[in-house]
């Protein structure tokens, strides 16, 4: 097999740098062999699934090759009397759930981007409204095969849910902005697809309201897929996936619980359009997108916070209520921006991390997308050492 190899052109630019060459290997022994070639020619290396993210990360020097695993998008293999699935990384999310659905199956791992391939989801460790029930990309992930920069290909974890075969290199890659290696193929532990399932949209007046019925919900027995909060205006959504005669029980009990806040039940295709402009709208509408995290117990401050940056930009906030994490949406000039993201920072009594998504070159140039990282940075410096000697992968855009 021959990889394509291509001039750079805008539509491959990052950041508004355009790469000099665009490779689609297509083969794992096309990757890696085109990894090893630019290892030994000190060459920048970006690597790109769908494209969906990839200006995530602080804003890149030139770009040398710009690797993509597009033609990577095959469902290698699916166990489903042991609920596991292997993934070429450049597999699509949405394709791959198809094809699983024939067997009853799926892998929960969601994303807003319609283009978004499993190769992402770990890279990012991006995870949507599911999360309260499903985890994280590095939750689900039991094995990975990698290329490195030298050109060979490593395997790590296995094909079923519960082994030790090597180290778990699989959770190492989440979340490393495709800075330590090229993932090749991943398999992840499934899920059955449930039987139904119902949304309760709970709309209350103040922040004050929300978090009480939040606390209702968490100290009853009822088990949500989701849990989300939302301001402007202020909401709480519950899903609940159950069987079709269980699903009123649950329903009703939590409509119970949230109190007098004013609630809407949806289900079928309503509810599918409902979750979908859910993830979606931080974006399809403009501006700062920031990523947070928080102790649940800290909600209450986290939405006083928002609140009170409201009085000078737009501001609103949707994520995980019962997990502590989620995007903070900021719509206003750059000085406005700037200002929330480093309040934000200051705020080390509320927000655990918080790490810039989406924001113009100009705001990228003024704050850094990924903040004090402590003594991580030092961390995560010898481990790409260890992977990448010369520093070729993503090199000064992830967050090692």
């Amino acid at each position: 097999m021959i990889s394509t190899e291509t001039r750079g052109t805008a539509s491959d630019a990052i950041d508004g740098v355009v790469p000099r060459l665009v490779i689609e290997p297509e083969s794992a022994e096309d990757l890696a062999a085109a990894l090893a070639s630019a290892s030994q020619q000190r060459a920048s290396v970006v690597i790109r699934g769908g494209g969906t993210k990839i200006e995530w990360g602080r804003p890149p020097a030139p770009i040398d090759t710009l690797l993509s695993t597009k033609r990577l998008d095959k469902l290698v293999a699916h166990e489903y009397a042991d609920l596991t699935g292997t993934m070429q990384t450049g597999a699509r999310i949405a394709d791959v759930n198809r094809e699983l659905a024939r067997h009853g199956q799926w892998l929960p791992i969601e994303s807003p981007f319609e283009g978004a391939t499993i190769g992402g989801a770990l890279a990012t460790n991006d995870s949507g409204p599911l999360r309260h029930r499903y985890g994280t990309p590095r939750d689900l992930v039991i094995g990975v095969r990698l290329a490195l920069t030298d050109g060979r290909m490593i395997k790590a974890g296995g094909n079923v849910v519960k082994n030790v075969a090597g180290y778990d290199l699989g959770k190492l890659v989440c979340g490393s902005f495709g800075s330590l290696a090229a993932i090749v193929s991943a398999t992840f532990k499934l899920s059955p697809l449930p039987a139904a399932s119902n949304t309760l949209v709970a709309r209350f007046e103040t922040s004050e309201e929300l978090v009480s019925a939040l606390d209702a919900i968490r100290d009853s027995q009822l088990e949500a897929a989701t849990c989300e909060v939302h301001t402007s205006p202020s909401r709480l959504l519950l899903k609940f996936e159950s069987t079709p005669g269980a699903l009123n029980a649950h329903v009703q009990q939590a409509r119970a619980l949230v109190g007098g806040a004013t609630c809407q039940v949806v289900a079928g295709a309503t509810e599918v359009e409902l979750w979908r402009e859910h993830s979606g709208a931080p974006w399809t509408s403009p501006g700062l997108i920031v990523k947070a995290s928080w102790l649940p117990a800290s909600l209450r401050g986290v939405l006083a916070f928002v609140q009170e940056m409201s009085a000078s930009a737009a501001v609103e906030l949707s994520g995980r209520a019962a997990i502590g994490s989620g995007l903070v949406r900021v719509e206003g000039e750059l000085r406005e921006q700037r200002r929330v993201v480093e309040q934000m920072r200051a705020r080390d009594d509320l927000f655990r991390h918080v790490v810039v998504l989406r924001a113009s070159p100009e705001l990228k140039q003024q704050v850094d997308v990924w903040g004090s990282l402590g003594d991580a940075a030092v961390v995560g410096a010898a481990v790409k050492n260890a992977f990448d000697p010369h520093g070729i992968l993503n090199a000064g855009r992830g967050p090692v």
